[in-house]
């Protein structure tokens, strides 16, 4: 836990991997269900969920049902079903603070995610909606956000500009004609020289 504590997460993955033998013959301690849960944790935020499913196929149901394990599996439950607003505000029911580390990097997959979702579905946007969409507690959080994740979004007042995709990512943009009649031409010139 001292390594999560210090960000260390490739730490984290080798103290883990020398406890998992212990863990697998039987032998119990008092956290055990707490690193339990911070590997689930660990897991599902790296996007590591056939191993995150792996792990939940070896746990017995009483380690199931303990809150340390439990929060990461119903954090990935709601991230599955696209209940992104759960997730958002499940820092209020973490069960220990060791958690908070990788809520904040879970946080901020989300909001990605959100933020892709929003820039493709609308062309504008009021700062108000997008703070209660992504859960920033103020307009600065949300600015702060845009300057270091989301340059090519445009903030006017108090609302936010979405650019337009590049030029001939549409497919009405492909020449088509053009790239049929350059095959044609190949294809012939391909035939006189055979």
């Amino acid at each position: 836990m001292l390594t999560v504590a210090a960000g260390d997460l490739d730490a984290f993955s080798r103290n883990l991997a020398q406890l998992k033998p212990y863990y697998s013959r039987g032998i119990e301690s008092e956290r055990k269900n707490h690193i339990l849960g911070l590997n689930l944790m660990f897991l599902l935020v790296e996007n590591r969920l056939s191993e995150f499913h792996a792990e939940l196929e070896l746990l017995t149901a009483p380690e199931a049902g303990n809150s340390f394990v439990s929060f990461p599996i119903q954090l990935e439950r709601q991230m599955m079903v696209g209940s992104y607003d759960e997730v958002l505000s499940a820092n209020s029911r973490i069960p220990d603070a060791s958690y908070e580390f990788f809520m904040d990097s879970l946080l901020q997959t989300v909001r990605d995610s959100i933020a892709d979702c929003v820039e493709v579905s609308y062309k504008t946007m009021k700062m108000q909606d997008a703070m209660t969409m992504m859960k920033f507690d103020s307009s600065d959080q949300l600015k702060e956000y845009i300057e270091e994740c989301r340059d090519d979004w445009l903030v006017e007042g108090d609302t936010l500009c979405f650019q337009p995709p590049p030029v001939g990512s549409k497919a009405s943009d492909i020449p088509s004609m053009k790239l049929i009649s350059q095959s044609l031409t190949y294809a012939t010139e391909l035939e006189r020289i055979v």
